[in-house]
């Protein structure tokens, strides 16, 4: 019988080195953090979410050392804080610039202009999805629904509300950040960096001015007012039943 030829392609394992562990200082000024947010609950692995959140905050993403970091004081398997981290989008795993600007393009804020403001954006900034600008202050992204699909198009920058947005205002909101200005959202304070937004994420205090005040926009109220007036022409003298 004829020999046949092996014709099965080798498949070579690419492994890459052990993530190198943070220095004595960052590494113990985390476990402080690390502790107290673990202490919040009754089974240290419901801490994992944000412990990500904190982990994120010192290098701008989760890394290798971050996972291990995490998986460590959980007492988790690295694959199982990775299948967490690579599971949910807010959990940047490259490097990210101050400001990480989502643009939604999902139906209705692409009908309106999502489409339109997230090419001129990548035309302005120089950079395509999930790629930063060369001076580190931007990364963009096209993002699923922002749940604000009544102040569509919506941009978020570091997950703060930016409505009705256009390719203009757009434009005008990343040079502002990449020229240092202060920014506000539609809604609440001044934005932080992203790296201060991912320790916030994590469960320590906001503390910029304004942060937990505002108001929801007329456009959330509509229906609520379109309700209470079809009540009160059902009810004129509001006795109700």
């Amino acid at each position: 019988m004829t020999s046949e030829k092996n014709s099965s392609t080798t498949i070579l394992l690419q492994l890459s080195t052990r993530p190198e562990p943070y220095p004595p200082h960052v590494r113990q000024r985390l476990e402080l953090d690390a502790k107290e947010i673990i202490a919040r609950y009754p089974q240290s692995r419901s801490a994992l979410l944000p412990l990500l959140h904190l982990v994120q905050a010192e290098e701008g993403c989760v890394t290798g050392t971050g996972i291990d970091f995490c998986a460590e004081h959980l007492g988790l398997t690295g694959a199982e804080v990775t299948a967490v981290a690579t599971f949910y989008s807010m959990y940047r795993r490259t490097p990210t610039g101050d400001y990480h600007v989502g643009v939604c393009t999902n139906t209705l804020c692409a009908v309106l202009g999502g489409d339109a403001i997230y090419e001129a954006l990548q035309q302005h900034l120089g950079v395509g999805h999930g790629e930063t600008t060369a001076d580190g202050a931007i990364t963009l992204e096209h993002v699923e629904c922002n749940a604000a699909c009544d102040y569509a198009p919506v941009m978020m920058v570091n997950w703060e509300f930016f409505d009705n947005q256009t390719p203009e205002s757009a434009r005008a909101i990343t040079d502002a950040l990449r020229a240092g200005h202060q920014v506000r959202p539609s809604r609440g304070a001044p934005l932080c960096t992203f790296r201060e937004t991912a320790r916030i994420l994590a469960g320590f205090p906001d503390e910029r001015p304004g942060a937990n005040e505002g108001a929801p926009g007329a456009a959330t109220l509509a229906g609520l007012h379109i309700a209470e007036n079809i009540a009160a022409e059902d009810d004129p003298a509001g006795q109700g039943e």
